[in-house]
């Protein structure tokens, strides 16, 4: 094999504000602290380079990285061979006892911008505004390929998840993986915070695809499909209404509708605890963090969800909330999936909580509502 150049920058910060319900990490980094958010992105990052380690292709590789978090310290606690572009000192802060390192967006872009010419591929770890950072300085001058580690990850640039990430780099090197354009996209995440969606695309990244292992870009709900979605809601706020007991309702625009009918102010982006008793539903935590979750979680509750269009996840996008602690005290029986036809017309859906015994307690088959009188079995992977 030729030698083959992996740039690789770690945003070390990326996905703190997930599972403390801040929906996005950008300008607001100790607000997650506060809620005991604390960084993932590191450990992310080095369950990428375990996995990797186990392809003897990658004792090969010749790496390009940042100092210290954005990158050297991980590479080096995994014995792989690289470069260190020392663009900087980087320091570290403490907020309410947690450090965390001094770096920005313009850290990710000089990385970037410094590698151009030295690499066959670029990988990142972090999320949306990552992959837009990236994006930004290379264009279409090296593919990119994104480990995920951020909250939202909307772009069609991630793997499906960092051990994916890993076989698809091997796929790269050995020429097995074919290049596609795939969309930068990104939200407006003060927006997104007050309910609203204001996404924005970017541009075309060249990135690295073998199925199953990338994950798609998120999709619009398709206008033809809203009478069904108003049906489906119908039924399942119903069958809601009719037993009692305590709901954990996830986001967006599909079980945004079943709380509306519900009567309760709760939010499109976010998760929220309601109790039912008695044919009513009363709306007790609103944009629920995982601790928040965590309390009722013995309450013997139904999770109701939706599957995110394109990139047809289930857990692990855009809902860290719902976090491998969340779910290991909740039966599979007891989560509830609504979503129009074209969510699952591959018949996949996917998880990832980072915690390998509850997804593979997920895994399998889950029944999926697709239409008032209809379910549909979709395998989880």
């Amino acid at each position: 094999m030729k030698k083959f150049r992996v740039g690789f920058i770690v945003n070390p910060i990326a996905g703190m504000g997930g599972r403390v319900a801040l929906k996005g990490t950008d300008g607001v980094v100790e607000e997650a602290i506060r809620r005991g958010a604390r960084p993932v992105a590191p450990e992310v990052a080095r369950l990428f380079l375990s996995e990797l380690k186990h392809y003897e292709e990658a004792e090969s590789f010749e790496f390009i990285t940042g100092p210290g978090p954005l990158g050297e310290e991980y590479l080096n606690e995994a014995g792989l061979h690289f470069d260190v572009i020392k663009h900087r000192e980087v320091g570290y802060r403490e907020v309410e006892g947690v450090k965390i390192p001094d770096t920005t967006a313009e850290d990710t872009k000089v990385l970037a911008r410094e590698m151009l010419g030295k690499i066959d591929i670029l990988v990142f770890a972090g999320g949306d505004g990552t992959a837009r950072d990236v994006y930004s300085v290379v264009g279409k001058r090296v593919p990119i390929l994104g480990v995920p580690t951020g909250v939202k990850m909307f772009s069609g640039v991630f793997a499906a998840s960092p051990e994916s990430a890993a076989r698809l780099l091997i796929e790269v090197a050995h020429g097995k993986a074919r290049l596609e354009e795939r969309d930068v996209m990104d939200l407006d995440e003060d927006a997104f915070r007050r309910d609203e969606v204001r996404p924005k695309h970017y541009g075309k990244a060249l990135t690295p695809v073998v199925e199953l292992l990338i994950q798609g870009a998120k999709q619009p709900q398709k206008v033809d499909e809203s009478e069904t979605l108003e049906a489906i809601a119908d039924a399942v706020t119903e069958e809601i209404l009719n037993e009692d007991g305590i709901y954990f309702l996830g986001a967006g625009s599909t079980i945004k509708r079943v709380k509306d009918r519900l009567g309760i102010n709760g939010t499109l982006l976010g998760v929220d605890v309601v109790e039912v008793k008695d044919g009513k539903a009363r709306l007790l935590v609103k944009d629920a963090a995982e601790k928040d979750l965590l309390r009722f979680a013995d309450k013997n509750p139904k999770i109701v969800v939706t599957v995110i269009g394109g990139l047809n996840f289930l857990f692990g996008r855009g809902n860290q909330q719902f976090s491998a602690e969340v779910l290991r005290k909740i039966p599979k029986e007891n989560i509830i999936v609504v979503a129009t036809p074209s969510k699952v017309e591959n018949g996949i859906i996917r998880v990832y909580t980072g915690d390998k015994d509850v997804d593979e307690k997920l895994r399998g088959y889950i029944r999926v509502r697709v239409s008032p009188w209809m379910e549909k079995m979709v395998r989880v992977l």
